[in-house]
């Protein structure tokens, strides 16, 4: 039996996120279905996270096992040519037969862009939240080095959020602005449902005056999720890189 490591790139507007359901087309379907029809047997793939509707990555990795002797070559070219224009396989390499994409994944990096303009732009709108009211990145800047270090991120999490432990390490948290886009980037050991759309939201809130500045670590110790700032759409957010 070989291991593969994998890794993709997707948008994901015309996805129901990436796993697997019985009642809506997903990342997970699609590549099993390419990957079952180029080798010839059933295949599973075990992603490195979960995302969301309409939420898209630039560097995604999953893993899987074949009895099959295909060259990694072979995937990428066979599976690029069966899969939708909207998801690309970018490498792939064999790996020890005790690696999984989730479970050895040592941290993510996300990019969440906001389009911060008075007009909608149809070409950025299923890839960026649109929000009208000024942005003063450099304060939000400031404000974002409060997420970085070792919390509980209770407060900033879905209720929906079914993990007891709700600590998490936060490496960096950056934003700056390219034009009209002000873009927000972060990395952590993991991240919980929706929590880095609520970052972002809360980082809103405190630039349009609805949350107190410097009030992130008053956040932490409350843990209350209703004193946070707002879900963000999802369309904004990407997944930009895996660590391993």
């Amino acid at each position: 039996m070989r291991n593969f490591k994998v890794l993709m790139a997707y948008k994901g507007t015309a996805y129901h996120g990436f796993q697997r359901q019985s009642n809506a087309y997903t990342i997970q379907q699609a590549v099993e279905e390419a990957l079952t029809q180029l080798i010839g047997e059933e295949i599973t793939i075990f992603g490195c996270s979960r995302t969301d509707a309409k939420v898209h990555a630039r560097q995604f990795c999953f893993s899987f096992k074949t009895e099959s002797a295909i060259p990694c070559e072979g995937i990428i070219n066979g599976a690029n040519n069966i899969l939708p224009n909207d998801i690309c396989i970018l490498s792939c390499e064999q790996a020890h037969e005790d690696f999984h994409a989730r479970y050895c994944c040592k941290g993510k990096e996300y990019e969440y862009r906001i389009l911060n303009s008075s007009m909608k732009n149809p070409f950025l709108s299923d890839s960026t939240c649109l929000i009208q009211k000024h942005i003063d990145e450099r304060l939000l800047n400031e404000q974002a080095k409060a997420f970085v270090g070792t919390h509980d991120f209770k407060a900033f999490c879905s209720a929906d959020c079914d993990k007891e432990n709700t600590v998490r390490e936060i490496f960096s948290f950056n934003v700056r602005r390219e034009g009209e886009i002000v873009i927000f980037t972060v990395s952590g050991s993991g991240f919980l449902y929706n929590m880095v759309r609520i970052m972002v939201g809360t980082l809103v809130y405190i630039g349009e005056g609805k949350i107190e500045k410097d009030s992130i670590p008053e956040l932490f110790e409350k843990g209350d999720r209703t004193l946070a700032g707002k879900t963000l759409a999802p369309q904004g957010l990407i997944l930009n890189r895996v660590f391993y």
